[in-house]
């Protein structure tokens, strides 16, 4: 270390004013020589190159002490389907849900060839206008569902997914394609690996059409070079972020569903603004291989569909262990379209529906058509923490993820240099103490522990929320429990609004089921955007 670098005790007041703390002139004296030290430390540990998919060597675990979960895994059941007949025309089947889509290639109404080409023509007439699609994926798609349609015709019929075309968002690898996680610096980047969640997926037979946009480094609705990605409801703005493309060309009709990703609001963010169905699983549900590396102890992958049950059906594709990360629990996703929603204590977080804002008649009006079919709502409170002082833990983590990123400088080619984009937040997060975020950690365990508590002593299965009450979406986000974002109408405003069912951890049957019932008895996904031609 030459001498320009090393501290002196001029440079310690101000640093401390960083941290809110003050120190004596002997303190000082006495911490010096070890701040040199330590400064000569980072030197040799930034030396190491250390790829973004490397972890840390400590995990999170959402589970506390006392808890238990089901271990016996018992045969899913899905609704059944009456054999769908091909409409006259067959564009109309783009907004079909996976159930109906698949008995149509079950019985050879259309062939998983003609469906992708219906999808992949939608797509390049649309994503002018939506900014969408990041890359096409053309060859692979009709080469996987050229396969699909050689085993259908075998008699090999692997499920429902089997021929069925989806998107992926563009932090997802895959293997010789360009993964560019919606960055400059990474526009280039060619993975000699496929994340899990493509592996599986085309392990039951669906075919990848397109990766689809990210918001840069999972950061809201702009990408590469400043485009936006936009809402197919309104065109006047973005489709939200960072499963930007995946709320949007889910919307359309432009893919049979899509896979996205959520941090502290990426998948509900953009089902909510595009209308569609999200499904955010309870952290370690769903393997990360493969996946762009934010914050190790909170990013989670789930899919968005036109249905909840779709999000169950592609849930139940891509979740369990791989050996991989480690994170990943293995815990049973007993889903039973049979059980009775009456049977389930439902609760509902009253505060946060008496609280005035946009979209409180259409989330009162939710509650009002659960009553309905008989669900008996519980009121119940949730546990009050410094939610959002606790987002340095996100905000350490990604730029430990992306310190080099932040050090080469070449954060400076992103396109968005704002105040609460990625490379301002990198920069400002590299002065966050360890202690902060060690302690910041351990008041998350005590809210994990209190919101276990607050669930158990009602004995919850599930409860219902606005979608944006900021405190349940950080205070779930945090506590890793699963969530179903699901459209509930418009505001007199014009904008989109949805309602949220957060289940127990790992209880995303239960919540999937009561989203289920709720759609059944409204109409507003199956309510289609106008596009106009590019």
């Amino acid at each position: 270390m030459t001498k320009r670098q090393r501290l002196t005790i001029s440079h310690l007041p101000n640093a401390e004013k960083l941290i809110g703390l003050r120190f004596t002139a002997k303190e000082r004296q006495l911490m010096l020589a070890n701040l040199n030290e330590q400064l000569a430390a980072y030197e040799k540990l930034r030396a190491i190159p250390i790829d973004n998919g490397v972890p840390p060597a400590l995990s999170f675990d959402p589970r506390v002490p006392g808890m238990t979960f089901e271990t016996s895994q018992r045969r899913i059941r899905f609704s059944k389907v009456k054999r769908p007949r091909l409409p006259d025309s067959v564009e109309d089947i783009a907004f079909w849900p996976i159930t109906q889509l698949a008995a149509l290639i079950r019985t050879k109404q259309i062939s998983a060839v003609e469906l992708t080409k219906l999808y992949l023509d939608r797509l390049q007439r649309y994503d002018p206008i939506l900014k969408c699609v990041i890359t096409f994926t053309d060859d692979l798609a009709l080469q996987q569902a050229r396969r699909a349609d050689r085993e259908i015709a075998r008699g090999e019929y692997r499920g429902l997914l089997h021929g069925i075309p989806y998107g992926a968002k563009d932090l997802l690898a895959t293997r010789g394609r360009r993964t560019t996680w919606g960055a400059e610096p990474y526009r280039d980047q060619v993975p000699d690996i496929n994340a899990t969640v493509i592996d599986r997926l085309e392990a039951a037979g669906a075919v990848l059409i397109a990766k689809l946009s990210v918001g840069a480094l999972a950061w809201g609705d702009v990408w590469l070079d400043g485009v936006m990605t936009k809402n197919p409801w309104n065109l006047e703005e973005g489709s939200s972020g960072s499963s930007a493309g995946s709320g949007s060309a889910t919307a359309a009709g432009l893919v049979g569903f899509a896979i996205g990703t959520e941090t502290l609001g990426s998948i509900v963010s953009p089902s909510n603004r595009c209308r569609v169905t999200g499904l955010r699983p309870t952290f370690g549900r769903v393997s990360r291989y493969g996946a762009m590396a934010l914050s190790w102890s909170m990013d989670k992958i789930g899919p968005l569909c036109r249905r909840v049950e779709d999000c169950a059906i592609v849930f139940d594709a891509i979740r369990g262990a791989d050996g991989r990360d480690l994170s990943v629990t293995a815990y049973p996703f007993n889903y039973d379209v049979r059980l009775d929603v009456k049977q389930l204590r439902v609760g509902y977080v009253k505060s946060a529906f008496e609280k005035r804002r946009e979209n409180k008649a259409n989330d009162d009006e939710t509650l009002r058509v659960l009553k309905s079919l008989g669900i008996n709502l519980i009121p119940i409170e949730l546990p009050r923490f410094p939610y959002n002082a606790m987002t340095i833990i996100l905000f350490a983590e990604a730029a430990a993820a992306f310190d080099e990123l932040t050090r080469s400088h070449r954060d400076d080619l992103l396109a968005r240099q704002v105040k609460d984009a990625w490379p301002n937040v990198f920069r400002h997060s590299r002065l966050i103490p360890a202690v902060e975020y060690i302690q910041a950690n351990r008041i998350r365990s005590l809210a994990m522990q209190a919101m276990h508590a607050a669930l158990h002593a009602a004995q919850i299965d599930v409860y219902v929320v606005p979608s944006f009450d900021e405190a349940d979406l950080t205070r779930t986000n945090l506590t890793g429990h699963p969530a179903v974002v699901v459209p509930n109408g418009v505001t007199r405003k014009g904008h989109s609004s949805s309602i949220t069912f957060t289940g127990k951890l790992y209880g995303e049957a239960a919540a999937l089921l009561v989203a289920k019932a709720y759609q059944d008895a409204t109409n507003f996904h199956a309510r289609k955007p106008e596009l106009p031609s590019n």
